[in-house]
């Protein structure tokens, strides 16, 4: 079972930057895109950021701007750069991928969450 592990959350002031980085246990062959997700107590999870095999990014209104989604196909990760972080972007944050695996066909993984705190 493929696991993703993210590392590089805790707690910033206001202004601050973090890095996020999520890495899979093994190689995911055919990754269709890799993302980050968070989720604030008493919010829905939410899509921060998304990158496609192909290249086209997504970000939220939210953090765009101020988050660069970025990732390494050979070793499938992914990071995400937060910059001049709010108060509002506290959340735990989510890696996940969208894969295609032989036999079982359209696949999400998510990585456990890591927890981003920003103080005001």
């Amino acid at each position: 079972q493929v696991r993703l592990e993210e590392s590089g959350g805790g707690l910033v002031q206001a202004g601050g930057s973090l890095r996020l980085s999520c890495a899979a246990s093994e190689t995911i062959k055919r990754i269709v895109a890799m993302a980050w997700y968070r989720q604030a107590p008493g919010k829905e999870r939410e899509l921060v950021a998304a990158i496609t095999t192909s290249g086209p990014v997504h970000y939220a209104d939210s953090v765009k701007g101020r988050f660069t989604i970025s990732r390494d196909n050979v070793n499938t990760t992914v990071s995400l750069q937060m910059d001049s972080l709010k108060a509002e972007d506290t959340a735990v944050y989510y890696c996940h991928v969208d894969a295609l695996v032989a036999g079982k066909g359209r696949t999400d993984y998510w990585g456990q969450g890591t927890q981003v705190t920003v103080s005001s």
